[in-house]
């Protein structure tokens, strides 16, 4: 009798304990909820936002527009130019591909593509932006869907090579972030795959995932599911457009914001992806598990390992991810911005968490507002 008191005893406490848990979380996933939709409220352009575990989504919420002229609100499955988020996708890929015969993280550059730098430079810099490579500002790399049939990526390339042919330092010496630098990366898949680059990334990383090009892809789908992006009339950045973009990237203003038309990237392999906050947390939640499809345990791990420069002092960067703390907790993340968009992922790995933050407009600190929300989930 003692016993089944205890235990009838302890099946209340449990109880109790589950319904204030869960109450919690309910209060918690509301306090979220009302940041999201202050930071997007239903006349402006949207957010997507998505936190996972490796099992199952923890919370996923929109709010906004995806389309401010039609009042389209905007869902979770509407994608959005990704922009430098593509950089951590590539850098997977060439991780793959040191896992096969053919490929080594510190092979030179120099032996699978040609480029005006120095021949010491290795994947390793690449990837972690310590090659040297310079970084023009990369606004105008960019050219409307509508021509993309008339587009030549290796003749576009070229041009940028040929305009910026001199090292801003030493191979290894410091870190420097390189658009180029990924661009060629994306040359050297290439070249080791033998098939272009959005190709390889399609049938080794989305497919094998379940992904379907329309979720996520380098080109637009389902034009119907893409957001439009756009520009806030009444800010700095409008002001400066014409200095750094293109005229024919303007559309016509709706209400006090202006509509960017859909581009794509000229190098695909550092900023071209096009895809849901849904889509890149389906991604990381596949990093967080114990077998990813994607990469090797022990790939994995070179992935996330802070990188040295050549003097021997650790850089804030991984080969692939840039280092950042929140609370206390070190997370992994990677930015991304351009016309039209901005966003940001992150992977926590203490807490077994990764987070996606998108939006379709161009101003937007990705960074602090990633941290505000995320700190209702991880550990405090």
């Amino acid at each position: 009798m003692k016993h089944l008191w205890i235990f009838l005893t302890a099946v209340v406490l449990i109880s109790h304990v589950s319904q204030a848990t869960g109450v919690e979380t309910m209060l918690n996933n509301k306090r979220v909820t009302k940041l999201i939709n202050d930071l997007a409220p239903g006349d402006g352009p949207g957010i997507q936002y998505v936190i996972v575990d490796k099992d199952k989504v923890i919370f996923e919420n929109s709010s906004g527009l995806s389309d401010i002229k039609n009042k389209t609100p905007l869902r979770l499955t509407h994608t959005m130019a990704a922009f430098s988020m593509t950089k951590t996708i590539t850098a997977i890929a060439v991780l793959q591909l040191s896992e096969r015969p053919g490929l080594r993280i510190d092979d030179k550059a120099a032996r699978f593509i040609e480029h005006p730098y120095s021949p010491e430079i290795t994947i390793r810099q690449l990837l972690n932006h310590t090659s040297g490579i310079p970084n023009p500002i990369p606004l105008k790399w960019v050219h409307l869907v509508k021509n993309h049939s008339l587009f030549d990526e290796g003749k576009a390339l070229a041009v940028i090579l040929e305009e910026n042919p001199k090292s801003v330092s030493l191979p290894g010496e410091e870190y420097r972030y390189s658009n180029i630098g990924y661009w060629l990366l994306g040359k050297i898949i290439e070249a080791v795959t033998q098939q272009d680059y959005q190709s390889y990334i399609q049938k080794n990383i989305f497919e094998p995932l379940g992904l379907k090009p329309e979720e996520i892809d380098f080109a637009v789908h389902a034009p119907d599911n893409h957001a439009k992006g756009y520009l806030e009339k009444y800010s700095f950045t409008n002001l400066l457009k014409g200095f750094v973009t293109n005229k024919e990237v303007w559309g016509g203003y709706e209400g006090s914001w202006l509509h960017i038309q859909d581009v794509y990237v000229n190098g695909p392999a550092f900023g071209g992806l096009i895809g849901s906050a849904k889509a890149f947390s389906c991604i990381l939640q596949n990093l967080l598990s114990e077998n990813s499809v994607v990469l090797s345990q022990s790939t994995e791990r070179l992935l996330y390992s802070q990188q040295k420069n050549s003097s021997g002092k650790n850089i804030d960067m991984t080969l692939g991810w840039h280092i950042g703390e929140l609370n206390g907790i070190r997370y992994f993340f990677k930015e991304g911005g351009g016309a039209g968009f901005h966003c940001e992922m992150r992977v926590y790995p203490s807490d077994g968490l990764a987070s996606v933050i998108m939006t379709n407009r161009t101003s937007f600190n990705s960074r602090r507002q990633l941290s505000i929300i995320d700190k209702h989930f991880i550990s405090r």
